[in-house]
């Protein structure tokens, strides 16, 4: 076969040089046909759209064709000619076909269609189908965005660890790193057990957040932000929760609450913009196949400013609609953490649009969060939006000293923990401010698919550690 340089398909589909020799290589998607020409849909993942590949089978050995079967890889050498059918501009009129590698019949992805929990059980598969190429590609997309968003704003990507001896949310759902043989542990006479022999000499964790030395970073680089894995040991088998993902945590000294709200809400609309602008094709395929209103709520959110709104009147909000006999699964009073389905209350069935829930109960958040002056409420936001709930979770840090070891002592949170934290409060204390945002999140809402599973890789739930 003459050696021609590889075009890949995302590039060839934009070509109008028609007559020229090109060479493209991918998957086999469908094959159909008569007994004198057939048309083969190849896909090399670099776009959702295939090529259509026109093969006179008067010109290729019966051999060869019986090896070009859906999922089969291809080498195609042929003329680029206009497409004569609606659909694309562009096909290839196959001159030279090599084979590189045949698929038996026992491939998985035949054309039909598959349901999502099957997908998850050949996870080293799916990506090879259109729905979840389109997952992966915007996926993709969205982290150039985060780091472009923060790049162009002279924020300071920072990497914090992943092996940590501090639980920064203190919810003490984290596992454990070590490298001691679990069947034989060493015990103190309390029943504690003995660290001097493992790896750190301590106990440690894998991170639940880059939060606390992100905060550090912040007050000597000033704006800062992470993106990296983060884990979570919370037996949560939901659409929305995953034991392993990404978080994005931006901090930045001499933000408060408000100056926090801005970067927010600017953050995820450049996100959804981002989208719109870099990946439509994908999203008008998931929109298309999946979610009918994916584009418009896209669209939506940019166009709208986000709803601010202390917690105090959101509670009120909840508490009105059950009086006029609106049925919440859990229920609704002062003091409650909200449930998803309270969140997409407000947002999907009160105001219509993304709201920034503000100054929530101390008792229901971090201990590092700012308090009010009314003694009871702290500077949280958290953004929901519709179909989600919760995306974005932040606040304004506390930066007074005394306050924060007050509220580390009544939390009984280990002070050997927790020095390096406080010295920052001893040490040119700053305001500053900063949120998490959950990028599987981010990605449910861009993407339009329904499980939190079907928007990351290879998903770590409760008991599937799979792949």
């Amino acid at each position: 076969m003459e050696t021609i340089r590889r075009t890949k398909i995302v590039d060839l589909l934009k070509r109008r040089d028609f007559g020229s020799m090109v060479n493209v290589k991918g998957w086999v998607r469908t094959r159909r046909g008569s007994k004198q020409v057939n048309f083969i849909a190849l896909n090399d993942g670099s776009t959702i759209n295939n090529v259509q590949v026109v093969v006179d089978l008067a010109n290729f050995d019966e051999e060869l064709l019986k090896q070009v079967t859906t999922g089969s890889c291809l080498s195609v050498n042929g003329e680029l000619v206009e497409s004569v059918g609606a659909g694309q501009a562009c096909e290839i009129q196959a001159r030279a076909i090599e084979v590189l590698g045949v698929c038996d019949n026992t491939y998985p992805l035949q054309k039909k269609g598959h349901s999502m929990e099957f997908l998850r059980e050949i996870a080293h598969l799916r990506p090879r189908t259109n729905t979840f190429g389109a997952v992966f590609r915007i996926r993709h997309n969205m982290a150039i965005a985060i780091h472009k968003f923060f790049h162009d704003r002279g924020f300071f990507y920072f990497h914090t660890p992943i092996i940590t001896a501090s639980d920064c949310e203190g919810a003490g759902q984290m596992f454990q790193v070590t490298t001691m043989n679990l069947y034989d542990l060493k015990k103190n006479e309390n029943g504690s057990i003995i660290y001097d022999d493992d790896f750190f000499g301590k106990q440690t964790s894998l991170t639940v957040s880059g939060q606390l030395e992100g905060e550090l970073a912040a007050t000597a680089l000033g704006a800062i932000y992470t993106f990296g894995p983060t884990f979570r040991a919370e037996n949560s088998n939901t659409p929305r929760h995953l034991a392993e993902f990404w978080m994005i945590e931006p901090e930045v000294a001499f933000n408060d609450i408000n100056d926090n709200m801005d970067l927010a809400e600017e953050f995820i609309k450049y996100c959804v913009q981002w989208a719109l602008d870099n990946c439509y094709d994908d999203v008008k395929f998931l929109n298309d196949m999946f979610d009918k209103g994916l584009i418009e709520r896209l669209q939506g959110v940019l166009k709208e400013t986000f709803v601010r709104l202390p917690y105090t009147e959101g509670i009120k909000i909840l508490e009105e609609a059950v009086a006029n006999g609106h049925k919440f699964e859990f229920p609704v009073y002062w003091g409650v953490d909200l449930a998803s389905e309270h969140e997409r209350y407000l947002v999907e069935d009160h105001f219509k649009r993304p709201v920034i829930l503000t100054d929530y109960p101390k008792e229901i958040k971090a201990f590092y969060m700012k308090q009010n002056d009314d003694g009871k409420t702290v500077r949280a936001m958290d953004v929901l939006f519709p179909k989600i709930g919760e995306i974005i979770g932040g606040s304004e840090r506390e930066a007074d000293y005394n306050k924060l070891l007050t509220r580390i002592q009544e939390l009984n949170i280990p002070m050997k923990d927790m020095w390096w934290y406080l010295d920052t409060r001893k040490y040119g204390s700053c305001p500053h401010s900063g949120f998490g945002l959950g990028f599987e999140r981010l990605l449910l809402f861009v993407t339009g698919m329904a499980n939190i599973r079907d928007v990351i890789p290879f998903p770590r739930t409760p008991r599937n550690a799979e792949f």
